[in-house]
């Protein structure tokens, strides 16, 4: 673990530009941005509509702007066929990929401790 006294270790949270917090993890931590990474960690490939299937509590609206926010950050890629009507798909990124086993440990931790916050 880090040595540094409390109040120096806690620097690094004041620091807007360069906190990890603020920066990385706030960009995947909002409310449907994990549900949304774990349904398509499960598939190869998910269509919106499955998306939403998926996640019934969610607005299309939401889960428009949820997907093209992780696009924007590198998380999700998009993929349009040339049919008529379009066809979109969306899949992790390498990086989510990388991203999911983490989260993974996290869920698994919430399923554990759930009854304490469900209360």
């Amino acid at each position: 673990m880090n040595s540094l006294p409390l109040k120096e270790n806690l620097k690094k949270f004041t620091q807007i530009e360069t906190c990890p917090i603020r920066n990385v993890v706030a960009r995947f931590s909002g409310k449907w941005a994990v549900i949304v990474l774990c349904v398509l960690a499960e598939n190869e490939s998910t269509r919106f509509n499955a998306i939403s299937k998926a996640i019934p509590d969610i607005s299309p609206k939401v889960l428009s702007d949820t997907l093209k926010n992780l696009e924007a950050d590198g998380l999700v890629s998009r993929k349009i066929y040339a049919e008529v009507p379009p066809k979109v798909e969306y899949s992790l990124t390498d990086l989510a990929k990388s991203l999911m086993p983490r989260l993974y440990g996290i869920i698994e931790w919430a399923i554990e401790n759930y009854a304490h916050f469900n209360h």
